[in-house]
This record gives structure tokens, C-alpha cells and sequence, in this order.
């Protein structure tokens, strides 16, 4: 195919704050790279101002004006949003990566967690993909729903009222349930519905839908007993699926599992959006030193591939890339114990990407 006729995909680029420019480079960098082995993709980068950065600007983390542009775009690359000094009135962080759920409707956070070394791990005895599993996390309603409430300072009290509706949780099982028969057909719902009437209400819908999907073997956990096995036994874990609050705590302890959260990628995904962004924050301790491990990030627009329609051969090349990296390389960023910096490791999945290394093909086909 020639390059004239190749698919073309406008990505709009949120590179946030601290760490985060550091590591959209990367995955940019990346991304041209897949470019350049398949002459059937072209990417069009479009970057904005969102953040806390932006706050400090203009006044507004997200912009109306950058929304609709954003909304309008294939898909959204983000790096990191939020500095730790940078809060509203009410104590919290801006949080307008949060934002972009609930006004694009991304109901549905997926959190792939993958262990590419057995060093990588805190866990002896686990061999690279031998940990393998995908947290998906509703992502639009939970404990998170209570976000969009103020109160006053001189309030008596504060409470979060955790909200799950049926169109929420029928939507967010059906995408667990499809993504769970697809791989090796295990899901595992985690609640807490001993205690909480909404997890109780939450089980009853996910049982309604499980018997849709009757090739796909279930088990119920409540989220304590989920984290114990987490660390007990990662094996036993095919997808997982749960409330946004136990989504979010159980995608840290899982991204420990492998590595950390340099090596997390996630998306949050609707019917017509989605947003991929690596799991960790923006990290402004590390910025501009270098040192940011940006495999998440990388891996992250891997996933972004799989979405876009007729893009799936490159999220192949990158998983496959760095596959190859972590098994054949000793040299680790700062976070894996390695004095790798982030532009090298980016190098070094881009020259991969290019490069004609037998067993690299061997991985892609």
C-alpha cells in the first residue's frame, strides 16, 4: 500500500503534567516507529494544554473549547494530570483526566496486568507471562459519583454515597463478559455485597447477564479476600471486574505484581471514545530528570491501536517489541532497578520495531 492511501488517524495528544510530556514523547516516538515498518498506518498528532499546568494558566484544566476539539478526535493519548499543590477549593487534586470519563462516557476502564520478567515482580517463582490478567473497572459511577458533590467548610459532616444504576452495570458486564470470551474464559466479579445493599444490587445485575454468556466460566469475590488472593496466587486471575473505587486501589496493588506502575497501561473506554493513559500519576518528583519509566505509556498507545479499527497489526508489533526488550536487555529504568533513561528506552522499542530480529518476527505472527 502506498503511503497516500494509507489509514490515517488523528491523535490527540494530552501530554498533562509532571512526568507526563516525558513520556508521550516516547510513546510517540513509538508510534512512528510502527509507522515506519507498516506503510498501511499514518498517525496526524494534535497536542493540547490540559492539567493542572493549564489551571495555572488559564483557570481551567479542561477547557471547553479543547473538550470539543477532543471529542471530535479519533482517539486521546494522555500522559499524567494533577500536581499535588494544585487543588480546588474543596482540598481535591484537578482531576480532568476524571472528567473526560463522565462527559465522554467511558464507562469502561480496562487495566491490563502483565508480568514481561520474572525480576520484575516482588513474587519468587513466576516466570514472564505467567502473571496475566485485565481488571476492568467501571468508570463513570461507584464511589467516584460523589466527586461532583460541594459541601461547606464548616459542614458537620461530609459523606460519598456510591452510586450503581442497572444501565451502568448491565453495560460494564457485557464488555467484561466479551472481553473475558475472548481470552480464557474465566470472570471474576469483586464486590462486597456481604455488607453494601449497592454490591449486593451490584452481584444480582452481573448474575442477570452471566447467563448471556454461558461459555464463560464466573466466580464471586468480596474485594478483601480479591486483594489477599492477588498476592496469593496472580495465576488463578483471567479478567476481573468491579465498582470504580475497588477498581482503582486493586489496579495498584496488581501493577506491584509486575513491576509497578511504570509498568501499568490502562484505557477507559465508551461506544464512541477512549482515552489511553498509563496508570500512574504525574509523578513532578521525577519530572524533567529523565528517569520516568514510559513502558506504560508505550503500551498504553499499543491498546489504543487495538481500538482504532484497522490498526490492530501495530498494537501487535509494540506488545511484541517489548516483549522482546525485557527478555533479551539487562538494562532497566530507574524504577526496575536499571539506570535506563526514558528517551533510551523508547530508543531501544523503536530500533526493535525496525529492526528485522528473527525472533522478534517470530513474536509478531
Amino acid at each position: 500500500m502506498q503511503p497516500e492511501t494509507a489509514k490515517r488517524f488523528h491523535i490527540a495528544l494530552l501530554p498533562g503534567d509532571g512526568i507526563g510530556p516525558e513520556v508521550i514523547a516516547e510513546a510517540v516516538k513509538v508510534l512512528r516507529a510502527v509507522e515506519a515498518r507498516l506503510d498501511c498506518i499514518r498517525f496526524e498528532f494534535e497536542e493540547f494544554s490540559v492539567g493542572a499546568g493549564e489551571y495555572l494558566r488559564s483557570g481551567d484544566p479542561l477547557p471547553e473549547a479543547t473538550f470539543e476539539r477532543l471529542r471530535e478526535s479519533g482517539a486521546i493519548l494522555l500522559g499524567a494530570m494533577g500536581l499535588p499543590e494544585v487543588r480546588w477549593p474543596s482540598g481535591t487534586e484537578m482531576a480532568p483526566q476524571v472528567k473526560l470519563r463522565e462527559r465522554l462516557d467511558l464507562y469502561c476502564g480496562v487495566r491490563p496486568v502483565y508480568l514481561y520478567h520474572s525480576d520484575h515482580g516482588p513474587l519468587k517463582g513466576y516466570r514472564a507471562g505467567e502473571i496475566d490478567f485485565v481488571i476492568v473497572r467501571e468508570s463513570t459511577e461507584g464511589l467516584f459519583f460523589s466527586r461532583r458533590q460541594g459541601y461547606a467548610p464548616d459542614a458537620p459532616e461530609v459523606r460519598d454515597t456510591l452510586r450503581i444504576s442497572r444501565a451502568g452495570a448491565e453495560r460494564l458486564f457485557r464488555a467484561a463478559f466479551q472481553m473475558a470470551a475472548s481470552r480464557r474464559g474465566l470472570l471474576t466479579l469483586i464486590d462486597k455485597a456481604n455488607v453494601l445493599p449497592s454490591m449486593a444490587y451490584f452481584r444480582r445485575i452481573f448474575d442477570e447477564v452471566a447467563v448471556e454468556f454461558p461459555a464463560v466460566r464466573t466466580e464471586r469475590l468480596y474485594v478483601d479476600a480479591a486483594a489477599l488472593y492477588l498476592v496469593q496466587n496472580p495465576r488463578r486471575f483471567d479478567v476481573i471486574v468491579t465498582e470504580n473505587m475497588f477498581g482503582d486501589i486493586l489496579s495498584d496493588l496488581a501493577a506491584g505484581l509486575v513491576g509497578g506502575m511504570g509498568m501499568a497501561p490502562s484505557a477507559d473506554m465508551g461506544d464512541r471514545h477512549a482515552v489511553f493513559q498509563p496508570a500512574h500519576g504525574s509523578a513532578p518528583d521525577l519530572a524533567g530528570q529523565g528517569i520516568a519509566n514510559p513502558t506504560a505509556t508505550i503500551l498504553s498507545a499499543a491498546m489504543m491501536l487495538d481500538w482504532l479499527p484497522g490498526a490492530a497489526a501495530g498494537a501487535g508489533l509494540i506488545r511484541a517489541a517489548v516483549q522482546r526488550f525485557f527478555a533479551t536487555s539487562e538494562e532497566r529504568t530507574r524504577d526496575l532497578g536499571g539506570r535506563l533513561k526514558t528517551a533510551e528506552l523508547g530508543d531501544r522499542i523503536g530500533e526493535l520495531l525496525t529492526s528485522s530480529d528473527a525472533v522478534f518476527l517470530s513474536l509478531i505472527h
